[in-house]
């Protein structure tokens, strides 16, 4: 079978959550079907370590989809054409975007829907983009993935779905996410906080993260504590940052806030381990991966009780009001002061994350694409 895959969003040093995603079931999934072809279709000049087997023919098309008038000239004419000179079996979206002008069955993946109900939160062209095309795009799908069951159920609801043709594949957390030993722990402190105690956010900066409402948090929770215990923000800007913003500049305590822009997985994986507690607060997730990867460096975890997270997050984590400064600001007072209750969210981690691995979501997402190549 010729089976076409959308990975525009495969940039070297640039994944975030939807890449991530990308990077391990693609690498997974060519290596364990050698007895199928696959066509990369990238925008842009790629990175050779995306092609993971030999099995994978590269294609670049222009033009370079990073707009939402390129966006449907890519997928509606470029991306409309290639399919059909490839003589493709199958097209897959990691990213949910599909080509309208295409007899070819697709599959979509869409992470989430927060355009939907937050529409606000994104670009006007963006968000008006998002909201004409999704709909369409989810209609056009042979079948849909998506990565919880709240998505699937939202996604479902929004776009009026049979549930039958959505397939839940969970997020899983890169490998190099483990436990660090105290010497590692205290080189890491040493390096980012001066050697203090710190709680971690992860996440691109966006409205939606929550930063700003964390910020706050942080704020009253010094003022509380006195404690020297800092907050590190791991993450890029995204868009809309203004918020974020007119929160830090309103804080007593600037200093005590350490912005890291992105990190690689290592260095991450050094500062998961040397945290008191990962604080990941969005109001609005399609699953949340930081808080699988906190748990796998066994790191407590605060995070919010609406979306997909307490799904995600099991009985494993100190769940918030992702609207209320307060119940943020309480949940970390908890954390620092209570020892015994942090090793319990620990231990429960342990065993919720058992539930996700990227070898788990490969396979499942194989499940789905197996589902249309028999049809």
């Amino acid at each position: 079978m010729n089976i076409a895959v959308n990975t525009r969003i495969l940039l070297k040093n640039k994944l975030e959550g939807i890449g991530w995603f990308t990077y391990e079931t693609l690498k997974r999934i060519v290596i364990n079907h050698p007895e199928h072809k696959f066509f990369f279709i990238f925008d842009r000049p790629f990175n050779k370590e995306f092609i993971f087997s030999d099995n994978v023919q590269p294609i670049v098309i222009g033009p370079p989809a990073r707009h939402p008038v390129l966006f449907y000239y890519w997928f509606e004419k470029s991306v409309s054409q290639i399919l059909t000179q490839i003589n493709a079996d199958i097209f897959i979206s990691p990213d949910g975007y599909l080509s309208l002008d295409t007899d070819v069955q697709s599959i979509s993946v869409m992470h989430d829907i927060s355009f939907m109900h937050n529409p606000k939160d994104f670009p006007f062209g963006v968000r008006n983009y998002y909201q004409y095309f999704f709909p369409r795009f989810a209609k056009k799908a042979t079948r849909i993935v998506t990565v919880s069951d709240f998505s699937k159920q939202d996604i479902a609801s929004q776009f009026n779905i049979d549930t039958e043709d959505i397939d839940v594949v969970f997020n899983g957390s890169n490998e190099i996410f483990k436990p660090t030993s105290a010497e590692e722990q205290k080189e890491t402190k040493k390096k980012y906080t001066e050697g203090d105690d710190f709680f971690i956010f992860v996440g691109a900066l966006s409205p939606r993260k929550n930063v700003a409402n964390l910020l706050s948090a942080f704020q009253i929770f010094k003022t509380r504590t006195k404690s020297n215990l800092k907050l590190v923000i791991v993450g890029e800007k995204m868009f809309k940052t203004k918020k974020i913003k007119s929160a830090f500049n309103r804080m007593n305590s600037k200093n005590d806030v350490i912005f890291t822009g992105r990190l690689s997985p290592k260095k991450l994986k050094n500062l998961y381990g040397a945290a008191l507690a990962l604080t990941f607060v969005p109001y609005f997730e399609g699953f949340g991966i930081p808080i699988i990867e906190a748990m796998n460096c066994e790191t407590a975890v605060i995070t919010s009780n609406v979306t997909s997270m307490p799904e995600v997050a099991g009985d494993a984590a100190l769940f918030v009001d992702p609207y209320s400064v307060n119940s943020i600001a309480d949940a970390m007072i908890k954390i620092y002061e209570n020892k015994e209750f942090r090793i319990e969210l620990i231990e429960k981690g342990k065993a919720q994350r058992q539930k996700f691995s990227w070898d788990k979501t490969a396979d499942k997402f194989w499940n789905s694409i197996e589902k249309v190549l028999n049809e």
